[in-house]
């Protein structure tokens, strides 16, 4: 396991029962270098959205431990927040979550002439993905997908 992997995970662990505590479920934790700058961001998210008193109850909770802990060598900014609209589904748990929406599939190289696609997330393993598309039932392999969404309504 990588550093960034070891930051993420144990953050995630200090993490879980403060989400419990304040009814949210966690989204996502990412370690990340930014130009000179580390971040490490938690991304929680509830029914209904997050809120900014959500973000900062946890904030809060997470930094103390976080302090107490003191696992991270590098200086770091530490963000607590909703992972918005458009939100990348990177996971398993962010596509389970995400059964009967709208999304965006953007592939590396074309299908059909085509690289991207919207649709109605139906299924997913671990080798594929399942959209409802107005044309019919598509399925792309994992592995070529450079990113997938929810689809942004305007």
């Amino acid at each position: 396991m990588s550093q960034k992997e070891d930051y993420e995970k144990r953050t995630e662990e200090l993490l879980a029962p403060i989400a419990e505590q304040y009814g949210v479920r966690i989204y996502d934790v990412e370690y990340v270098k930014e130009g000179s700058d580390y971040y490490l961001r938690s991304y929680i998210d509830k029914d209904g959205g997050v809120n900014i008193d959500d973000c900062e109850a946890v904030s809060r909770a997470l930094s103390e431990k976080l302090d107490r802990e003191d696992f991270i060598e590098d200086a770091y900014i530490m963000e607590v927040s909703s992972p918005g609209l458009g939100r990348t589904l990177k996971k398993d748990r962010h596509l389970e979550y995400s059964i009967g929406e709208e999304v965006e599939v953007k592939l590396y190289k074309p299908l059909e002439g085509c690289k991207d696609f919207e649709g109605e997330l139906k299924a997913f393993d671990k080798d594929s993905i399942t959209l409802l598309t107005d044309d019919d039932e598509k399925v792309f392999i994992r592995k070529d997908i450079a990113v997938i969404r929810l689809k942004l309504d305007f």
